[in-house]
């Protein structure tokens, strides 16, 4: 390993020189108290910048292991360490003078979410920190300016390490408040399926958020309090007595007038899956992590998707135990979504009655009346969702403004009053009474049919090319097709969008061999995320691109809507 002094004189000789010498500086040098990488150098000053990391030796970080002792304190340690790091960079940031991105230093853009990324990984053997950002080589013009990075490397990156990756230059109480709040995270999580429970949300959260574009939250806004009919009280292990709302496991329907906080409370329940930072308001709102948002989702490829528990009986004959189709409705998108999330393994589906297809929802009496049953192909969701959750064990969350059909098969009803939950559970069902309700049934076949088994596509091998860009939250280009996400709205950073494409091309060279089906092969990924982590599956794609842990619903569900994909 060269040494500190080595990279000086280094960049002291390439001053001045064309821009390509900076080549010259990949490698790993030795700074008092960590080791710099410089693994990537940027082509020029207009490119995309050089890839940096640091390595902080287990000494000289000196993290008490009870910080990092389990998986869920691990990750918010090292969420907690991207924040200060990124708060440090931010007084330096384009300091340094020059062309194009020069004297740029950034890293991940953590959310309100805590994710596990490539930007910060604590060994959780020996305690070593290692963090990944991004340098832009000063230039003027294609001309090296060394001596402003110079200034970067031994004058502001030193500051950056040392007051937030040294534990003895950091604020203890507050890693202590971190890891204190992971862990009372993780035993609400595990307390759901003792209670029966599908989500927990603290009386005192703050559930909507500052604007559409905005995800912290909204100033002055009603703080949630729990009907007394659905109180929970835990003992957490830190903050001690919680009191919130428990939804119970069943069929949960969420009612009321527009505007008074049906979808607010949803779209809480659909994050609750990831652990929130303190302060987000939204902290102590816990669903089942295999929660999925269900949605029509019109356009959307469908490849070999068993149906049949929903539609059957096409006019075109199509076979919907095996369905195909290049341009969904927004019905069978919707049944194919249900599908699939049963094939990940959820136990919990969220759905908003303004995001539906209504043809699979409902289908009132007078509908059925007119339009007989053996005429009509789809059996709409009301008529299943019974036997999903009682002989599936499937819970349903849905919101509904319009229709009443639900009532009937509801076994808990919650209504949305200025933000305020109230339970009308009986009052509902008294009134359901007067009305006719809709017969529930199950389908001919007990499990869907998930004998998938993709094929590899020849184009992706280690020594063939394949252009592959992220596209924010919305989707990932892969050569000249695009793998549409934007409809998946618990991705919540485009990071977890590279790790999907690092995971498409993981799978296409290592994975798909037309016998393994698509829960063996997520099986398998998950296991190498698990034991391996990301850096495994980016084969060297790590370097161009930071990356956060998607779900497993979401791997599968991009895999899903991969139109290439062979099958």
């Amino acid at each position: 390993m060269k040494t500190a002094e080595d990279l000086r004189q280094l960049l002291y000789q390439i001053n001045r020189k064309s821009y390509p010498a900076y080549k010259q500086t990949r490698g790993t040098y030795a700074f008092p108290g960590y080791v710099l990488g410089i693994d990537h150098v940027q082509g020029d000053p207009f490119a995309a910048p050089s890839k940096v990391s640091v390595r902080v030796n287990p000494r000289q970080a000196g993290f008490p292991q009870e910080l990092y002792h389990s998986p869920e304190t691990r990750i918010a340690l090292q969420d907690h360490l991207i924040r200060l790091f990124h708060r440090e960079i931010d007084r330096f940031n384009f300091r340094a003078k020059g062309s194009g991105k020069s004297g740029l230093i950034s890293i991940s853009h953590c959310r309100q979410e805590v994710l596990d990324r490539t930007a910060c990984q604590i060994q959780p053997e020996t305690g070593e920190v290692r963090i990944r950002l991004e340098v832009g080589f000063p230039a003027n013009g294609r001309t090296i300016n060394s001596t402003e990075l110079t200034r970067i490397l031994f004058e502001f990156l030193p500051v950056c390490v040392r007051e937030s990756l040294f534990y003895k230059n950091l604020n203890a109480r507050e890693l202590r408040e971190v890891r204190d709040l992971a862990e009372d995270q993780a035993y609400i999580r595990s307390e759901l399926s003792k209670r029966n429970l599908t989500a927990f949300v603290a009386n005192g959260s703050v559930l909507p958020r500052e604007s559409g574009v905005s995800p912290r939250p909204m100033k002055g806004a009603v703080p949630f309090l729990s009907p007394a009919s659905l109180e929970v009280t835990l003992t957490l292990p830190h903050k001690g007595e919680l009191t919130g709302m428990g939804i119970p496991r069943g069929i949960t329907l969420i009612v009321g007038g527009g505007y008074h906080g049906k979808s607010t409370l949803l779209k809480a329940l659909e994050l609750g899956v990831y652990n929130h930072i303190a302060g987000d308001g939204r902290e102590y709102v816990i669903t089942e992590n295999d929660g999925v948002k269900i949605r029509a989702e019109d356009g959307r490829s469908i490849k070999k998707t068993d149906i049949s528990m929903f539609i059957n009986d096409l006019p075109n004959r199509k076979d919907t135990a095996a369905f195909y189709t290049e341009d969904a409705s927004g019905s069978t998108s919707q049944a194919a979504n249900v599908v699939e999330a049963m094939e990940t393994g959820s136990r919990l589906l969220l759905i908003d009655e303004d995001t539906s297809a209504t043809n699979f929802m409902i289908r009132d009496e007078l509908m059925q009346r007119v339009v007989h049953r053996n005429q009509e192909p789809i059996t709409p969701f009301i008529e299943r969702v019974q036997w999903l959750s009682r002989k599936k064990g499937i819970s349903t969350i849905l919101v509904a403004g319009s229709s009443g059909s639900y009532f009937h098969v509801a076994d808990t009803i919650i209504q949305m009053d200025h933000y305020k939950p109230m339970d009308i559970t009986a009052f509902a069902r008294q009134e359901a009474a007067a009305f006719p309700s809709i017969t529930p049934s199950a389908p001919q076949k007990t499990q869907p049919d998930f004998d998938r088994k993709p094929k590899p596509d020849r184009s992706f091998n280690e020594d063939r090319k394949v252009k592959m860009k992220s596209l924010g939250t919305d989707g990932i280009s892969v050569n000249h097709e695009t793998i549409e996400l934007r409809y998946l709205e618990q991705l919540v950073d485009p990071e977890q969008v590279n790790a999907l494409s690092a995971i498409v091309r993981y799978s296409q060279i290592h994975l798909l061999d037309g016998r393994k089906t698509m829960q063996q092969i997520v099986a398998m990924l998950q296991e190498i995320l698990k034991t391996e982590g990301l850096d495994a599956l980016a084969e060297g794609a790590s370097v161009s691109s930071p990356m956060a842990l998607p779900r497993t619903q979401e791997i599968f569900a991009c895999l899903n809507r991969y139109r290439s994909l062979k099958l």
